[in-house]
């Protein structure tokens, strides 16, 4: 396409150009025609917009390749910008001149109603809708806010490996795989080592997938997710806590100010994501109970929550809500206990409102040698594999915090969604590993 034929823009970029003849290059989204004018609904990745082809307008061969084309070809085309509010993006093309580059098929996804399976088994073509496109936008930046926030707070980005000789959160969800002569593990969070990396630059992040063998079928779980693990030296609960709220909030304010046509598309209403903002409420794992107590819930003393308690629990708040001090049975072995309270820890989980449930957890780690030991022992952990993480106390240990924000958890609240699987491009789930 030559430079004479317009500038080759994007979609999302034809606000810029209303009066102006421009190329663009795309695929044929939808198809309709009343006779004389036919109507391409063009996608590019970064929007959808509609060109108008009238008879007359254009040359024949022109007008009737349009007529021609099925959904999903590939094109190119110079039209003029036309503003129109009612347009999807406020413009519309009318059309001057297309080029196929290549046709497409009997394309197996229509327009119309698939069930989830269906759709599940073509997810390299779903995601080409406008619901699911605009996903992975907001996917995208939400990556970026969080990094970006990180970035210019201090932290550092250090990767963490995938295959590791140990459990982090426990050994009954580890994926198993050869090693050579030894027997590894996919990693189930980066935590470990970024307490490592935390001892030798402050402060640190990883960002990357985690796998969890969990033989779970609910809308909040996914066997393969990402997850963002900062993690601090010299850092008590509190201030994890404060980093926690100021990271998401950015993240959420950021979204809503960049992505406002993408949460149209998904269908969300935005009001309630406004009032994102620091400090959220915090309540104790004893006030939580009560709670539950309260709303006629059965609930021991001791035991985790689940789902349905997490949501009974954060409704009652319009906001993000922290919940501190769990006991120390249901938290893991690296968790410190409050010096004031030894059977619970100083650690918190951030449960996302409208029955979202945890989408953050994290606090203080042990930094005591001892007691570090005495926690592997009680855990039924052997010790050789943890010598490397045995070593951050006995050389320099000081005390360290840091949590671990579940992308795809904290995007289906974001996006309002009913089911976590629409979050990542590919879901691996229980009963999928296709496509």
């Amino acid at each position: 396409m030559s430079s004479q034929d317009g500038p080759i823009v994007t979609i999302s970029e034809l606000r810029t150009h209303a009066g102006e003849v421009v190329a663009l290059r795309g695929w044929v989204y939808n198809l309709r025609s009343s006779g004389k004018i036919n109507f391409i609904i063009l996608r590019d990745g970064t929007g959808f917009v509609q060109c108008v082809a009238a008879l007359g307008e254009v040359p024949e061969e022109t007008f009737k390749r349009v007529g021609e084309l099925t959904q999903e070809s590939s094109v190119s085309l110079t039209g003029k910008v036309r503003e129109d509010r009612r347009a999807p993006g406020g413009c519309e093309i009318t059309l001057l001149t297309l080029d196929l580059i290549a046709p497409s098929g009997d394309y197996p996804l229509t327009l119309k109603e698939h069930g989830p399976e269906f759709l599940l088994d073509n997810r390299h073509l779903w995601l080409r809708t406008p619901r699911q496109a605009a996903l992975m936008r907001l996917r995208s930046d939400l990556v970026k806010a969080f990094r970006d926030w990180l970035d210019d707070n201090g932290f550092f980005l250090v990767d963490s490996p995938i295959l590791t000789p140990s459990a982090c959160e426990g050994t009954t969800t580890l994926f198993q795989t050869d090693y050579f002569d030894e027997k590894a593990y996919l990693s189930q969070s980066g935590q470990l080592y970024q307490e490592a990396t935390a001892l030798a630059l402050g402060k640190t992040y990883c960002f990357g997938p985690t796998f969890r063998a969990e033989k779970s079928k609910t809308r909040r779980h996914l066997i393969e997710f990402w997850m963002l693990e900062p993690e601090m030296a010299f850092c008590d609960l509190d201030e994890d806590m404060r980093v926690q709220e100021e990271l998401l909030s950015y993240a959420v304010q950021y979204l809503l100010k960049r992505r406002a046509d993408d949460f149209k598309v998904v269908g969300r209403d935005t009001a309630a994501l406004e009032r994102v903002k620091p400090p959220f409420p915090r309540i104790s794992y004893d006030e939580a109970v009560a709670i539950l107590h309260q709303k006629g819930h059965e609930f021991t003393w001791g035991d985790d929550f689940g789902a349905p308690h997490e949501t009974a629990i954060s409704v009652e708040f319009d906001r993000p809500v922290f919940v501190h001090r769990y006991p120390v049975a249901v938290k893991a072995f690296y968790m410190k206990p409050d010096p004031d309270r030894p059977e619970v820890v100083l650690g918190s989980d951030l449960l996302a409102p409208e029955g979202y449930g945890e989408i953050i957890g994290g606090g203080q780690r042990l930094d005591d040698l001892a007691t570090l030991e005495r926690r592997l022992k009680e855990h039924g952990l052997p010790e050789a594999p943890y010598r490397w993480y045995l070593d951050l106390r006995r050389y320099g240990s000081v005390p360290h915090a840091g949590f671990g924000i579940g992308l795809e958890r904290t995007l289906a609240w974001i996006a309002g969604l009913e089911h976590i699987r629409e979050t990542i491009p590919f879901p691996r789930l229980i009963n999928r590993i296709y496509p």
